[in-house]
C-alpha cells in the first residue's frame, strides 16, 4: 500500500522539501497493482486541491474585472496590487512542486505494461491523467512565474536534489524554462494519449469522478494556443469536440442564454436565465453537459481542502456577511457596453421586429445580460446568530455556489477554438464561432470560399448540418443545439447591426447569382487581401477579449487571457492599460500610481510575474 515517506532534503528544500506526506510512494520499486496505482493519483488530486484557489484568485485578481474591498486580507490586496513578496500565502510554488515531484515518481514508477486477461493496459488510463496533472500544473507555474525550474525525474534524495540545484543554477541541462519551452516539451510528451480514456472510479461524493481530470485534446490546446502554434490549438480543440462523446458525435454548444421575456411587446422588466443553471450548477457529466473538469473540495473547512472561494466572493456567515472581492467598475463598462438584440414576431405574422434593449436599466440588465444572471448586491439590515445590522453590499456571485471549483467548460473549448483560429488568419471562421455558430453549410457558404488556398485544411473542421442545428431567430426548431457564443448573454447576434464581421469600408462581399428564374445558384466571392484579413482579425480580437470576459468574468480566466493576447500582439500596453482602468476612468491615474509606486509598472513584461527568493521568476 501507499504512504511511506523520505526524509527532509536539506537542499532544493525550497521546492522538493520531503515533509510526512508530501512525496506519497509505494514501498516496492513500480506501482503494479490497483491499490497502489489508484490511491497514488487519490494522493496527487489531493495535491492538486492547494492549488485550486491560488489559480482562481491569481488569475482574477490580477486582472480588470475583480476589485479589492476595505476587507480584503492584505495577501489578496498585494495580489490585486502587484506588490507581492516572498511570504505571500499565494506566492508558494514549493505546493505546485509537490504535485509535480509526485507526478514523476508515478510516471517512472507505474507499470503500464501490465495488461489484464483481455489484452488491455491496466494502469494507462491513470498514466495519462497523472501525465495531464504534471502538464497543467507547470503550464500554471510557469504562467504565473514566467520562467520556471523544470525537472521530470522524481527527486527522492538529497543528493538528487543537490545535483538538481547546481544544474539549475548553471542554467545547463534544460533545468529551467519559460513559457515557450514548457507548452513545447508537453506538447511532445502527451502525443500518442490524446485517446485514452479518462478513469472512471464512479461517483465520489455526488460527483461523477471523470469530471476531476484533464482530457488530453483539450490541454493539447491550451498548450499550443500558449506556444503560438494556432492551427495545432484549433486542431486539438475541434478533436476533444469531435470525439468527446465517442466517434460521429456531436458536442454542440446549446442554446442556453440570458434574454429578455417577450410575449408581443417589450417591457424590459424580466429576463429568463436559461445560462447559468446549464454552465455552473450541473456537475453531472452528461452527454452534452457544460462541465468539462473541477476539483473537488471538501465540504467543512477542518477537512483541509476546503475552497475559500465562496466566502471571498460571496456573503455568508463565515466572513460575516462581508465580501473581498467585488465586480469591478471595468467589469460593469464592459457589460454595459454590449448591445442586446431582440427579433420579435409581430403577432400572427413572420415579419420579423428588431429592437435593442436601451441603457439606463436597473440591476446591470443594460447591455449583456449574463452579468445580472450571475451577480446580485444589496443593501439592508441582515441578521446572523449575534446580531442584527445593515450592510451596504450584501452580494452574492452565483460561479461560486458549490463547494467545488469548475475549472474547464464547453463554452471555454469553442471560445479559445475561436482564438486559435483568428490568430491563424481565419477571421470569418471566428466571428461566425462568436455570432452565428457554425455547421458545415456555414463553412461551405460563409467561411471556406473566402480562403481558398486552406480549403483542405478547413474542410477538416466537420460539424455535420444535421448534428448541429443552427438556432434561429425564431427559435421554432426544437432540434436547435447551435449558436454563436455572443448569443449567450446578447440576444440575436446574426440580427444585431452593431455585432458585424469588422471590414473596410464599402469592401466587396459575396455576391448571388440567380438562375432565369431567380433561384439561388450559388455566389461569386471576393478575393481577400492581407490587409482586409489583417484588419478582419484586429477587430474579431476586440471582440473575442470582450467576449471572454464576458462569458468567464470571475472564473480565473482573465488574467491570463489578457496576458495571451498581449504576449501575441508585442504590446505589454494591451494588458496593463485594462488593468489600470480596472476602476473607470475617473480610477485610472490613482490605481496606476499605486501599483507603480512599488516599481512594479506593467509595461515591463517582468512585473506580470510573480518572483521568489531570487530562485524562481524573473
Amino acid at each position: 500500500m501507499l504512504v511511506s515517506s523520505v526524509a527532509m532534503l536539506s537542499a532544493c528544500s525550497d521546492f522538493f522539501e520531503q515533509e510526512s506526506d508530501h512525496v506519497i510512494y509505494a514501498d516496492q520499486s513500480h506501482l503494479d497493482n490497483a491499490s497502489d496505482t489508484i490511491w497514488s493519483v487519490a494522493g496527487i488530486m489531493n495535491k492538486l486541491q492547494a492549488l485550486t484557489d491560488r489559480t482562481v484568485l491569481l488569475g482574477e485578481m490580477r486582472a480588470d474585472l475583480m476589485d479589492i474591498t476595505d476587507v480584503t486580507n492584505s495577501d489578496l490586496r498585494d495580489v490585486a496590487l502587484f506588490n507581492v513578496g516572498d511570504d505571500n500565502r499565494y506566492n508558494q510554488p514549493r505546493d505546485y512542486y509537490a504535485v509535480i515531484n509526485n507526478c514523476n515518481y508515478f510516471i517512472a514508477n507505474a507499470d503500464t505494461a501490465l495488461r489484464n486477461n483481455r489484452n488491455q493496459h491496466i494502469f494507462l488510463k491513470e498514466y495519462a491523467a497523472v501525465k495531464a496533472f504534471r502538464a497543467w500544473t507547470y503550464l500554471q507555474l510557469v504562467l504565473n512565474y514566467g520562467q520556471v525550474p523544470f525537472v521530470t525525474e522524481p527527486i527522492l534524495t538529497k543528493e538528487a536534489a543537490e545535483n538538481y540545484e547546481a544544474a539549475f543554477i548553471a542554467g545547463s541541462n534544460g533545468a529551467r524554462k519559460d513559457i515557450a519551452g514548457v507548452c513545447d516539451y508537453f506538447i511532445n510528451d502527451l502525443k500518442g494519449l490524446e485517446d485514452v480514456e479518462r478513469p472512471g472510479y464512479g461517483t465520489i461524493r455526488n460527483t461523477d469522478s471523470r469530471l476531476f481530470y484533464f482530457p488530453i485534446y483539450v490541454l493539447l490546446g491550451e498548450l499550443n494556443l500558449w506556444a503560438g502554434h494556432y492551427r495545432d490549438a484549433a486542431w486539438y480543440y475541434y478533436q476533444y469536440i469531435s470525439k468527446r462523446n465517442g466517434l460521429n458525435s456531436s458536442y454542440p454548444t446549446g442554446t442556453n442564454a440570458v434574454s429578455w421575456y417577450n410575449s408581443g411587446g417589450t417591457s424590459w422588466l424580466v429576463t429568463l436565465d436559461a445560462w447559468s443553471s446549464g454552465s455552473f450548477y450541473n456537475e453531472s457529466f452528461t452527454r452534452n453537459g457544460e462541465l468539462i473538469t473541477m476539483m473537488p473540495m471538501d465540504s467543512i473547512p477542518s477537512e483541509g481542502n476546503y475552497s475559500q472561494l465562496r466566502n471571498i466572493f460571496n456573503s455568508t456567515l463565515d466572513n460575516d456577511l462581508l465580501v473581498s472581492a467585488v465586480p469591478s467598475q471595468a467589469m460593469f463598462d464592459l457589460s454595459a457596453a454590449q448591445t442586446y438584440c431582440m427579433v420579435k414576431q409581430e403577432a400572427g405574422a413572420y415579419n420579423r421586429d428588431t429592437t435593442y434593449a436601451p441603457a439606463g436599466l436597473s440591476n446591470h440588465r443594460s447591455g449583456d445580460l449574463r452579468l445580472s444572471a450571475i451577480y446580485s448586491s444589496q443593501s439592508g439590515t441582515y441578521s446572523t446568530s449575534s446580531s442584527s445590522r445593515h450592510i451596504d453590499n450584501y452580494q452574492q456571485i452565483q460561479k461560486y455556489a458549490s463547494r467545488n471549483v469548475h475549472l474547464w467548460r464547453r463554452t471555454m473549448v469553442y471560445a479559445h477554438m475561436a482564438e486559435a483560429l483568428n490568430a491563424a488568419g481565419f477571421p470569418r471562421f471566428a466571428y461566425a464561432l462568436l455570432a452565428t455558430g457554425v455547421n458545415n453549410r456555414t463553412l461551405e457558404q460563409d467561411i471556406i470560399p473566402y480562403y481558398p488556398a486552406d480549403s483542405t485544411w478547413l474542410r477538416r473542421f466537420d460539424f455535420p448540418t444535421t448534428e448541429y442545428v443552427l438556432a434561429t431567430w425564431l427559435g421554432s426548431n426544437l432540434n436547435e443545439n447551435t449558436q454563436g457564443l455572443h448569443n449567450r448573454g446578447c440576444g440575436f447576434s446574426p440580427a444585431n447591426k452593431y455585432y458585424r464581421l469588422p471590414d473596410q469600408p464599402g469592401a466587396p462581399e459575396r455576391e448571388a447569382v440567380l438562375d432565369s428564374l431567380g433561384n439561388l445558384k450559388g455566389y461569386i466571392y471576393p478575393v481577400e487581401t492581407a490587409e482586409r484579413v489583417a484588419l478582419q482579425q484586429e477587430g474579431v480580437e476586440k471582440m473575442l477579449i470582450d467576449e471572454l470576459g464576458l462569458e468567464f468574468a470571475f472564473e480565473g480566466q482573465r488574467y491570463y487571457d489578457l496576458m495571451r493576447f498581449a504576449l501575441r500582439r508585442g504590446e505589454p500596453a494591451f494588458l496593463a492599460e485594462r488593468i489600470y482602468n480596472r476602476r473607470g476612468a475617473e480610477g485610472y491615474d490613482g490605481l496606476k500610481a499605486e501599483i507603480e509606486a512599488t516599481g512594479h509598472s506593467l509595461y515591463d513584461t517582468r512585473n506580470w510575474y510573480l518572483k521568489w527568493q531570487g530562485k524562481i521568476g524573473y
